[in-house]
């Protein structure tokens, strides 16, 4: 039976490396439009005297002319029947390139391959810009912001060598030469060298340009005339009298070269490369480019860059975006997303592979480090290469002795693109596993009460829900039977923050353990995340806990007990507030006691605390938890603290520079708690003992079923 569903398993595998094949072999003509971008919002325009179909966008049809055409379905009817004019030679070239004009403004990639001459990767005469597959969603981005009549907000991460500044600097020129005139534009590349190719390029571009194209149809103009004179004597700044714009050009080694003013495009080549020079940081230079660019339609920023470490402007910058906390979007382009990157498999080849992929996608153990293990290969079949792409990283990967190092050239993902030299604790392809049971919470608000502190805040609990400021996540509300409670059923664990900007945040998570009793495995039901002083957050803490059936309340204490040193409080104010919770809330975790503790009759003290000993006992446990598929997890944003989760050189483990392991801590130490310190739940009556016989509780399993 294992052997048919492992051969039925290759079997789909290879069906579905056809299906993605396919995708990336279609037929791409940015002339006639067949396969271009926005191919779902295109049409079809039948012409009968031309030469082919075209598929054009859909708004271009309400166009005068290409509506007119539209209607008669010939060149020469609508010359003759509309126009009323005598058909020659002349009268439908005249129409054809009326029709070419009016579909430069709605089509880059037709306007790209028809005018635009850029000298070929690999040498060669120069040759027609055609756009390939990443350079097609790159553009579907800029042209979703534009189409809304958005300003252009982008950051871009990116592999290397498939030209993607390239493509920027083209599409920031289709604005420049074809929508709008006047827009001025500045491109800030990391050194001389760069920012010299950059005008190169834009030299051919416009020197190859035809001089009609820069005038209205029918506007008188010379052939001879200049499209493209210097201005002032720097020789940084251009400029194209025709559509009255200026080109500037700086680097971010010469900052002053790089200042903005009257512009209304910005592209920043390499931010991620850019080093603070002058007393100028990364951060001011962009800022001092982009501070005259108003946030209006048809204006435009773009920082593009390949990672180099993280911590740094372009690294937080791209954080923000992807985290939706910018202005700018967020776009990632995979090694596996440039056809450049595979190599071609025979049929056997192929099956071969397929085979490998599916037999070893649970090793975690690569056999030399020229290889990955056969689980992070399988998680890039997952992730969406095809096995032709993934025949071209194996071979490539033997070549490299470092992981890091091959992830920072060809990223699979954004976490890879800022890959440093620590050691990852968790297996991508785990971590990814674990994705499959997140989703939107149910309910998004805060838990109030009578009051914000003391007994009060435990009294008329209520959830008041606010989408907008609210920081408690929700996915199932607490299951309370007025007859028979499950004890042990309900977990919450808190990791303290601090309440400022740049701290770190504080979490409070809780964990339903009902089917624990059937073998299953514990699950995240609730989540609060945000920023707020320590002593309201542990009451904050013992409401949800107390609105979970009270649940046991575990509050890790380290940053209470630190926060008590720097302000240099006589004894310990961290059990301070822990034993006031105590005083209203009986569930409150404490620790073991040593039995000289005991002997002595030393208070208990409350909280998790995180040492030398207690924090790799955890780690090991959420390891092996992540590896199992032990629990269930809901929020995306705590598995993206696990890929970033190193072990250091010195045997430490930590979040890489600009990340936080805040989520993760509260599933390492609920998770240790939930398998290691607690009792498997059990049914017990809510009142007297004699008033209802003992039965499973009224509870929907769906409460924690993994879907």
């Amino acid at each position: 039976m294992k052997v048919d569903r492992d051969n039925a398993a290759v079997r789909q595998m290879l069906a579905e490396n056809d299906r993605r094949m396919a995708v990336i072999r279609a037929p791409f003509n940015p002339i006639t439009g067949e396969g271009s971008t926005f191919m779902k919002d295109r049409v079809k325009l039948s012409i009968q005297d031309m030469d082919y179909d075209w598929w054009i966008p859909k708004q271009m049809m309400k166009h005068p002319l290409v509506a007119a055409l539209d209607r008669y379905k010939s060149v020469r009817r609508l010359i003759e029947e509309e126009l009323k004019l005598k058909y020659d030679d002349e009268a439908r070239e005249a129409v054809i390139e009326e029709l070419c004009r009016v579909r430069t403004r709605y089509d880059f990639a037709f306007w790209a391959a028809f005018y635009v001459y850029i000298k070929p990767k690999g040498g060669g005469d120069d040759t027609l810009f055609r756009l390939n597959r990443p350079q097609r969603r790159l553009v579907e981005r800029l042209e979703r912001m534009r189409l809304a009549n958005k300003p252009i907000r982008l950051i871009l991460l990116k592999a290397r060598q498939w030209g993607g500044s390239t493509c920027i600097q083209l599409y920031m020129a289709w604005l420049q030469l074809v929508h709008k005139v006047g827009l001025n534009s500045l491109i800030v590349a990391h050194q001389g060298t760069a920012s010299d190719e950059i005008k190169d390029m834009f030299d051919k571009m416009i020197d190859a340009y035809p001089v009609s194209m820069l005038h209205a149809l029918g506007e008188e103009y010379s052939e001879k005339e200049k499209k493209y004179v210097g201005v002032g004597t720097s020789g940084a700044i251009h400029r194209v009298p025709q559509r009255n714009f200026k080109i500037k050009v700086g680097t971010a080694e010469r900052p002053d070269s790089a200042r903005g003013g009257d512009y209304n495009l910005v592209h920043c080549s390499e931010v991620g490369l850019w080093r603070k020079t002058d007393g100028k940081s990364p951060k001011d230079i962009v800022m001092g480019a982009c501070k005259g660019v108003l946030y209006r339609p048809y204006t435009m920023i773009v920082y593009e860059s390949t990672a180099k470490g993280v911590g740094n402007f372009f690294h937080k910058e791209w954080l923000a975006a992807k985290e939706g906390k910018s202005m700018m979007e967020a776009l990632f382009i995979p090694w596996f997303g440039i056809d450049d990157y595979s190599l071609p498999l025979t049929a056997r080849e192929r099956r071969e592979l397929a085979e490998r992929l599916w037999l070893n996608r649970n090793q975690t153990d690569a056999a030399s480090d020229r290889e990955e293990p056969g689980s992070y290969l399988y998680w890039l079949w997952e992730q969406g290469a095809t096995l032709e792409a993934i025949n071209w990283y194996i071979h490539e990967r033997a070549g490299c002795d470092d992981h890091a190092m091959m992830a920072a050239e060809f990223p699979s993902d954004d976490i890879e693109a800022f890959a440093n030299s620590g050691e990852p604790v968790f297996e991508p392809s785990q971590v990814q596993k674990l994705r499959r049971s997140c989703k939107p919470p149910k309910y998004v608000g805060e838990l109030v009460g009578a009051g914000d502190e003391g007994p009060d805040a435990l009294k008329d609990l209520r959830f008041v829900l606010n989408e907008r400021t609210g920081r408690l996540s929700v996915w199932e509300k607490p299951e309370i039977d007025p007859d028979e409670k499950v004890k042990d059923r309900y977990l919450v664990v808190v990791d303290i923050g601090g309440r400022g900007r740049k701290a770190d945040w504080s979490v409070i998570t809780v964990f339903d353990r009902l089917f624990m009793m059937d073998g299953e495995f514990p699950a995240v039901v609730a989540q609060w995340y945000g920023h707020i002083d320590m002593d309201i957050l542990s009451w904050k803490a013992a409401q949800i806990a107390k609105w979970y059936d009270d649940a046991l309340l575990v509050i890790e204490s380290n940053t209470l007990e630190t926060h008590d040193k720097e302000r240099q409080v006589d004894g310990d104010h961290s059990q301070y507030i822990l034993n006031q919770v105590k005083e209203v809330y009986d569930e409150l975790y404490a620790r073991k006691q040593s039995e000289e503790d005991i002997r002595q009759g030393l208070p208990r003290k409350y909280g998790f605390h995180t040492n030398s000993a207690t924090k790799p006992m955890v780690i090991d446990t959420l390891i092996r938890t992540v590896r199992r598929q032990e629990y269930v997890e809901r929020d995306e944003g705590a598995l993206d603290e696990y890929v970033v989760y190193e072990r250091r050189p010195n045997g430490s483990y930590g979040a890489q520079t600009g990340y936080h392991d805040d989520r993760l801590m509260t599933r390492a130490i609920g998770l240790h708690i939930c398998y290691r310190e607690m009792d498997i739940p059990k049914v017990v009556p809510r009142r007297k003992p004699g008033d209802r016989m003992n039965s499973r509780p009224r509870a929907s399993k769906s409460a924690a079923t993994i879907t």
